[in-house]
């Protein structure tokens, strides 16, 4: 439903009023009580998108996704090639065992 701007030519008392496309433009003003509101023409009627998710990609053409789905899947194998330790606690140069780096005892001195 749009969004529609008002102004009063009585009091000049502007507004803007959601409704819907089908409903007669409003004729008495809310502030003066007079019949003599004119409905203004211009970026006021639109549909306004308040909130999250409304997202530009949301309403994307089929041949766009599958374009964007080819360039992914073009994408993945070159950033795949490189090695990783399986580790994951310091370099691959400095063992572990139980959870201690090597060459040092897991006793606590008293």
């Amino acid at each position: 439903m749009p969004t529609y701007e008002y102004v009063c030519e009585a009091c000049n008392h502007r507004f803007d009023e959601f409704q819907s496309m089908k409903e007669e433009p409003l004729k008495d003003c809310p502030k003066c009580n007079q019949a003599s509101l004119r409905r203004l023409f211009g970026c006021g009627a639109a549909v306004l998108f308040k909130g999250s998710g409304f997202y530009e990609t949301d309403y994307r053409s089929e041949s766009y996704k599958s374009a964007a789905k080819a360039e992914q899947d073009a994408s993945k194998p070159a950033t795949s090639t490189s090695t990783s330790t399986s580790s994951g606690t310091g370099s691959p140069s400095t063992p572990t065992t139980s959870g201690t780096p090597a060459g040092k005892s897991d006793t606590k001195s008293s």
